[in-house]
């Protein structure tokens, strides 16, 4: 799946951004305190919010005050990110909003919409519509539907309004333009690299992803090495290309001996 574009309202140090043709390998450069993290945070959010709920999300990213520390400092109204997508270069562009909000002192999904635009022209179509707990869910499969009216909405009610409806809805493949949006944000993986984190050699294992912060960088160089040989081979021949002084790689384990 390839995101392409991106926008974010009232989260942290982000009052109002938009992101626009985002590229397949996107780099973000700039100062310290410019936001390159807070980017990074929208991602992490969205994965908690999916797999526990958005107060817990919130939590995370603020503390103790959630809802009023992750919204902008100043700021009124709703958070909102909005998100547009392509399962593949022939799909249809997908977009998905959420809009989150406080109500008696608790954190709400204010409005989530999920839809699809048929074709370069005309108006999306709504796919999954809630507010605050109730909406609707299309359930026809995607590729049957060729008229608006066709298109069939069963309601259905969440346990709390703090939960996201493409959560509960993602588990069943009669939602399947749900399913496709759960998939996406449950399989992403962000980090947001520390060298100084990477350095620190670690115990003598492998990981498959690199972590938040890159401390365990050693260990997925390990797991490329031993299994993927050839993809570590890549790596190597364009860092002998790009970085000056690089002649050869060798991922080595490190073995602990305690003698009792």
């Amino acid at each position: 799946m390839k995101i392409e574009a991106l926008r974010i309202k009232n989260f942290k140090a982000f009052k109002e951004v938009e992101m626009q043709d985002i590229p397949a390998f996107c780099v973000i450069v700039g100062a310290n305190g410019t936001g390159k993290s807070t980017l990074f945070n929208i991602f992490g959010f969205l994965k908690d919010a999916l797999t526990t709920n958005v107060t817990t999300a919130l939590i995370k990213q603020g503390g103790n005050r959630g809802f009023q520390e992750v919204r902008s400092r100043n700021s009124e109204g709703s958070i909102e990110i909005e998100i547009k997508f392509r399962e593949d270069s022939t799909s249809p562009l997908v977009t998905y909003l959420l809009q989150i909000n406080e109500r008696n002192g608790k954190a709400v999904v204010e409005r989530e919409i999920l839809k699809y635009r048929r074709g370069s022209g005309g108006q999306p179509w709504h796919f999954l519509d809630f507010r605050e707990g109730k909406g609707v869910a299309v359930i026809n499969e995607l590729e049957t539907v060729r008229d608006i009216n066709d298109l069939k909405r069963e309601e259905q009610s969440l346990k709390s309004p703090d939960i996201l409806a493409v959560k509960g809805l993602a588990q069943f493949e009669r939602f399947p333009a749900v399913v496709a949006l759960g998939n996406l944000i449950e399989n992403w993986h962000v980090s947001d690299f520390h060298i100084s984190k990477a350095r620190p050699e670690q115990e003598t294992s492998y990981a498959e992803h690199l972590s938040r912060e890159g401390e365990n960088l050693s260990l997925v160089i390990q797991y490329l090495y031993q299994f993927h040989n050839k993809i570590f081979e890549e790596i190597v021949r364009k860092m002998k290309h790009r970085v000056p002084g690089i002649t050869k790689v060798e991922a080595r384990a490190i073995i602990y001996y305690v003698e009792t």
